[in-house]
């Protein structure tokens, strides 16, 4: 009995702590902005034939795309969705990428060319917190500013958006958005045009 009460003083500071980090992470109900059908069909657009191609990374893998981006993938297997046209011929790929920030996740949907370079972007899904400061970027299409660009092009915000908005939190989700971008640039490169 007496060892049960010495534990007592452990477990209590071990819920204390668990609920204090449940507390930090207040995540809001999501925003759903674009439906996932609609993300493939719009970023795949002038595909008529449609796969998905699931891709494993090695741990050499995932160490090319820290260097490449200084992101190393928590994830070692990701979903392609790839469209081709009627002769088989590679129309683009994309995936979607999340990031899990202390107010929520966002979740984006990237489009690649077959040469590597974004075709498009779009914002699938956030939260109602997260989505007031990340408005003004979204209304001004500021994902079509990635567009064109590869794995050694520069995803910060582009001039007509640096200044705009300068509050911190819009700020910081528009850039962890742009380089869910550049993330989804590299994974291309190294996980899918590759093999």
């Amino acid at each position: 009995m007496r060892r049960t009460w010495m534990f007592c003083p452990l477990i209590l500071l071990f819920l204390l702590a668990v609920g204090a980090r449940i507390a930090q992470a207040h995540i809001t109900p999501p925003v759903v902005l674009v439906s996932d059908r609609e993300a493939v069909v719009g970023l795949l657009s002038g595909a008529s034939r449609f796969f998905v191609r699931e891709v494993r990374l090695s741990a050499g893998e995932q160490g090319l795309i820290q260097r490449q981006s200084g992101w190393r993938p928590e994830e070692d297997f990701y979903r392609f969705y790839v469209g081709r046209d009627d002769a088989g011929r590679l129309v683009a790929a994309m995936v979607f990428l999340t990031e899990y920030t202390i107010h929520g996740p966002v979740r984006v949907a990237v489009g690649i060319a077959p040469d590597g370079k974004v075709r498009g972007a779009t914002v699938v899904e956030l939260t109602e917190e997260t989505f007031p400061w990340l408005k003004p970027f979204l209304d001004r299409q500021f994902t079509r500013d990635y567009i064109g660009r590869g794995t050694r092009g520069s995803f910060a915000l582009s001039e007509r958006l640096g200044h705009a908005h300068a509050d911190s939190m819009p700020h910081f989700y528009a850039q962890i958005v742009a380089s869910l971008i550049q993330r989804a640039a590299v994974l291309y490169d190294v996980a899918f045009a590759q093999k």
